[in-house]
């Protein structure tokens, strides 16, 4: 466990050159130290995915509680993806948090250590120590710029509710275990028997989809991803997410295998819903950032989705089993090479221009091309299209589905269409709103004068756009040796074949995009050479103004917007989203006919959140200020209120 001291020791050493560096050497020696972290991160997960990790214990305060760190196959994969995540991340915001504060480097030192020390635990103490140096080292970041940014002080106590009681149920659904087994340590809770695995199963499940994002969970998630810096907000949505994703594995493959069906269903049902329901949100966004954080909902259903489906098909069609659950692995790996990158490019169009409201941006390709190109990569990746990790990581969950769906069990049968809709739902609208994210942002003419000087980005940020997007085409041309490492840490069978593709288990089909790659390069190489030798052969230039919706005008203002090219999208999901319109109509004096001034007002906000959370906060508020009469300061109330709760614990513990 060598590189699990590496991670510490580089980790200490990050806070330590965030707090005593100089500000002009704050960002390089502090975002090196981080590098250095996750690449240990890494280094640690490759020797636990071949079998060599070993076991580490480590020693508590208290007699004979020691927390014990023993990563297996599976554990191994998610600390690759948290440490490769870090790496890039930290060399990104070597350039983009230069002269950030030494809170937020010393918080996201402590966020990368937790992130890659919760899939190495052996035991629940091991488990939820890392567990909290994550969340707390995350909190930081949200609130790391509430001096200058009002809103994220809200955002920061939203996450840091959410996180609470995450850790909460996480915490009472280990317990459920540990006193029907009598053990801490992994394999012991294994062992627990039907009647407590079902209730830590709800409790548990409730904890980890709170982290992952899912809905009706998810509130934390839009707010705190857009006020965190860019290269942490990276980290957190493709990686810290991904623990919740963990978790879920964790509790339905390692310790509770083989549960009933009721657990699928519940796993599908959160995971449809959240993929929906996170992309119709992502589709009418117009702020870049949160527009990412709610794809990221979208992402986390897809991949709980094919969880859910790998348990439903278990004892019927394993085989597609098998298949579902290297999906949900492919979903997630892909999912942090593509998010990484967008995030990424965000944070370098809004250190270029101040912005990232999309209704403000434009005609970026021209003054930042790096960005650009591999925004466009990571667009391409999250809208599932060839050549990207997510074709393929969607391609296997499909082929999962039209597998499973041929057994003779009425449940399966019923399930796996109703899943393939939802896969073709949100492949459609997130085709849409990448669409709309990478064309109104960087396509058209600029809208505002920042965006017109928006300059290019450090050679640092570039290098980790650069090594993200680099990771989302390797993922999707050749997936085969990652989808065998990735079958693995999993027990399923899968080979690569031809050029690095796929062999999926049993007599399935082959996935082969490079051949496929270079097929189509074989193809379309000569033609487009013959056109070019004929132009220069023949040239000919022709002027003639651009097209400008019937008339040619410079004004940017009647290009389309983020808002107007979504407007259909909410119209048709309209009682899904719920916005509410205001139009104000101001007459000419002399007649009712004619206007002199409309305005037009639309506003959107989260609908779970409005329907289910705010009236439970103004419920909270009328008990809390009832509560409040009590405390008026009265010595002998506050010793009566003692007395009660003294009494009440000797009762119970009498019992």
């Amino acid at each position: 466990m060598t590189p699990l001291w590496v991670q510490a020791a580089a980790a200490l050493l990050a806070v330590l050159l965030a707090v005593v560096a100089p500000a002009r050497l704050r960002g390089r020696l502090a975002g090196a130290a981080c590098a250095v972290t996750a690449g240990a991160g890494v280094w640690g997960g490759a020797q636990a995915m071949a079998g060599g990790a070993g076991v580490l214990v480590v020693g508590t305060a208290l007699p004979g509680v020691s927390m014990t760190f023993a990563p297996d196959r599976l554990g191994g994969l998610f600390i690759i993806l948290a440490g490769g995540v870090g790496v890039v991340a930290s060399v990104y915001g070597i350039g983009y948090a230069a002269w950030a504060a030494r809170t937020t480097w010393a918080g996201f030192a402590v966020l990368l250590l937790g992130m890659q020390l919760v899939p190495a635990a052996g035991d629940v103490l091991g488990f939820l120590l890392p567990w909290e140096l994550m969340a707390g080292g995350s909190a930081v970041l949200v609130l790391a710029e509430h001096r200058t940014r009002p809103s994220a002080r809200p955002a920061g106590v939203w996450y840091t509710v959410m996180t609470h009681l995450s850790l909460v149920t996480i915490l009472g659904g280990f317990a459920l275990l540990v006193v029907a087994t009598g053990g801490q340590d992994f394999a012991t809770l294994a062992t627990a028997d039907p009647a407590a695995s079902g209730a830590a199963f709800v409790l548990l499940t409730l904890g980890f989809a709170a982290k992952a994002g899912l809905v009706p969970l998810h509130v934390w998630l839009p707010r705190a991803h857009p006020e965190a810096p860019s290269h942490a907000s990276a980290a957190m949505s493709a990686a810290m997410v991904k623990m919740g994703l963990y978790g879920l594995l964790l509790v339905t493959v390692r310790l509770l295998p083989g549960g009933p069906a009721w657990w699928a269903w519940t796993l599908i049902g959160l995971g449809a819903v959240s993929a929906v329901y996170g992309i119709l949100q992502a589709g009418v966004a117009s702020d870049l950032k949160r527009l990412l954080a709610y794809s990221t909902t979208e992402n986390l259903g897809l991949m709980v989705l094919a969880l859910g489906v790998a348990l439903l098909l278990r004892p019927a069609a394993p085989v597609a089993s098998a298949t579902a659950l290297l999906a949900c692995l492919l979903l997630a790996v892909s999912h942090a090479a593509f998010k990484t990158t967008l995030f990424l490019g965000a944070g370098s169009v809004l250190h270029a221009t101040g912005e990232r409201d999309l209704d403000r941006l434009g005609g970026l390709v021209h003054t930042m091309p790096w960005t650009a190109t591999t925004f466009a990569i990571g667009a391409l990746g999250a809208a599932a299209l060839p050549l990207t990790g997510g074709f393929v990581a969607e391609w296997v969950l499909l082929q999962a589905l039209v597998r499973g769906g041929e057994t003779v069990d009425r449940t399966v049968t019923v399930a796996t269409p109703l899943a393939i809709g939802v896969v073709a739902l949100t492949a459609g609208l997130a085709l849409l709103t990448f669409v709309k994210a990478f064309g109104i942002g960087f396509l058209a003419r600029p809208r505002t004068p920042g965006t017109q000087r928006a300059h290019r980005a450090p050679v640092s940020m570039r290098a980790g756009m650069v090594a993200a997007a680099a990771a989302v085409v390797a993922l999707g041309v050749a997936p085969g040796p990652v989808a065998v490492a990735l079958a693995r840490a999993v027990d399923v069978p899968v080979t690569s074949t031809g050029v690095a593709g796929i062999a999926l288990p049993g007599a399935g089909p082959v996935l082969d995009p490079a051949l496929v790659a270079a097929l189509g390069l074989g193809l379309t190489v000569p033609v487009v050479a013959a056109v070019l030798v004929a132009a220069r052969r023949a040239p000919r230039v022709v002027e003639v103004p651009a097209w400008g919706c019937g008339a040619v005008r410079d004004d940017p203002r009647v290009q389309y917007t983020a808002t107007s090219y979504a407007e259909p999208l909410l119209r048709v999901f309209d009682d899904a989203l719920q916005p509410e319109r205001d139009v104000e109509v101001t007459h000419i004096a002399e007649s009712r006919y004619l206007a002199a001034r409309v305005a037009y007002r639309q506003e959107l906000s989260d609908v779970v959140e409005t329907r289910l959370y705010r009236p439970v906060l103004r419920a909270v508020d009328v008990v809390a200020d009832r509560v409040r009469r009590v405390h008026n300061g009265s010595v002998s109330r506050y010793l009566t209120f003692a007395f009660g709760a003294l009494v009440a614990v000797l009762v119970v513990v009498a019992r």
